[in-house]
This record gives structure tokens, C-alpha cells and sequence, in this order.
């Protein structure tokens, strides 16, 4: 059984992992945490009261985490302080923050992505391996996701342009963002030339896509030791 904790619990993310969580057998759900103030401090979902003392985590194996930069590199130094593996699925972490992730890896397991979706990875997959054939071709990436999303681009566009990067060596200087609606997460690239179009085009249709994918992460997780990984290494 996995002692499952979940910062951002009231959030669009955190509730639909929480749910699901809730069906699994082999998910208990220990820890649910929210930022202080939040309204709903002190009331009980599934049985677990709705708390706002990150020092809860030590009662969980695992944090999934989908929330802010600050709130995100807080948790991780206590998951560091009482050896909890995580699950990291926040975006817009600066250089820096991203260094104390890898630094914190060598401690605890992390699986750290900025898309849990098992599609959205099949996509990373294919966009590597057009980038290696196409590599003459210009690319232009276009994302979009609803209003309240405030990274811009997305986090799974910038690591788009970074897999082209590596295999090219060229910058994707085309990266339209569009925030609409309520666009649970769509992101297309397209690698054009003088004679052909070829694009690969990604659309989530609900949120549970990423939280089934968090939950597919924790349970990997907590059987490593320590180290950084990605969706793709997640088996």
C-alpha cells in the first residue's frame, strides 16, 4: 500500500489525482495539503482532513505535487528532510529550481516532468525521432491551454523545443501560446519545407490523462532509491 500525499488537493490537478487515488486499491491517501488561507482548510476529503502543515508530508511515501515554483521547492526540501519520494508535475521552475530538483535526486527518488500524460510522451518519442530525420526542416511549435494557466509557453512546448534542439542543434524560435477557454491541453508541432508539411498534434481531452499518469509515476517512484527520471523512464 502507498501512503499517497497531494499538495494543491483543491486544485483542478490535485482533486482529479485524488479521486482516482480514492479507487485504487493499492493507493491510501494519507496527506492532503493546500497553501494557508485556502477555504477549505480543516474539512475532510475521503476521510483526510485538508491541512496546510507541509511538515504532514512525513506521514506520506510519496508527494505528488502540482502547484508552484515556491510552494514546490518547499515541499522538496522536506521530502529531502524525512526521505519521501515525489512526483513532480509543476511547470514554470526557473534554472535554478530545476538545479535544486536534480541536487534534492541524489537524496530521494523524484520523478519530475512537465507532463505526466503517457500520450504526451509517446509524442516527446516522435517528435525525437522526426527531429533526427527532419533536421533540414524549420519547425514551429503552437500550444494552447486554458485562461488560468500562467507559464507561457507550457512547460511540455519548452521541452518540445528542447528534444528539436538537441537533435538539430537549432532553436525553436516559433512558439505560439494560446490561452483560451478552457482547453484542458493541446500541442502540435510541425516540421515544414519547401515540399511537404509533416505534423505530430497531441490533445488532451480531460485533466485524468495527467493525473493517471502522476499516479503511474508515484507508483514507480517508491521503488527507486534515489535519482531524477522522467515519464519516459517510468515502467
Amino acid at each position: 500500500m502507498i501512503r499517497l500525499a497531494v499538495s494543491g488537493a483543491c486544485g483542478k490537478m490535485g482533486s482529479r489525482i485524488i479521486d482516482l487515488a480514492s479507487k485504487e486499491k493499492d493507493f491510501q491517501l494519507t496527506v492532503l495539503l493546500e497553501a494557508k488561507g485556502h477555504q477549505k482548510i480543516g474539512s475532510i476529503v475521503y476521510g483526510v482532513k485538508i491541512s496546510d502543515n507541509p511538515e504532514e508530508i512525513k506521514n506520506g511515501d510519496c508527494l505528488i505535487e502540482f502547484t508552484n515554483p515556491l510552494a514546490t521547492i518547499e515541499h522538496l526540501n522536506i521530502c529531502v528532510k524525512y526521505n519521501k519520494a515525489m512526483v513532480i508535475g509543476t511547470t514554470g521552475l526557473s534554472e535554478e529550481e530545476k538545479m535544486k530538483v536534480k541536487d534534492a535526486s541524489r537524496y530521494i527518488p523524484i520523478v519530475f516532468s512537465p507532463n505526466m500524460s503517457v500520450g504526451v510522451n509517446l509524442l516527446f518519442r516522435l517528435v525525437r525521432e522526426a527531429a533526427s530525420l527532419l533536421s533540414e526542416y524549420n519547425v514551429r511549435i503552437i500550444e494552447a491551454h486554458h485562461i488560468h494557466k500562467k507559464d507561457a509557453p507550457s512547460g511540455t512546448a519548452k521541452m518540445l523545443a528542447e528534444i528539436i534542439k538537441r537533435q538539430t542543434g537549432k532553436e525553436v524560435k516559433d512558439i505560439k501560446s494560446i490561452r483560451e477557454g478552457e482547453i484542458v491541453g493541446d500541442h502540435r508541432v510541425i516540421f515544414d519545407s519547401p515540399y511537404d508539411t509533416i505534423e505530430l498534434f497531441h490533445s488532451a481531452k480531460t485533466r485524468d490523462i495527467f493525473a493517471k499518469g502522476a499516479l503511474i509515476a508515484a507508483r514507480f517512484v517508491v521503488r527507486q532509491k534515489t535519482g531524477l527520471f522522467d515519464m519516459e523512464a517510468v515502467r
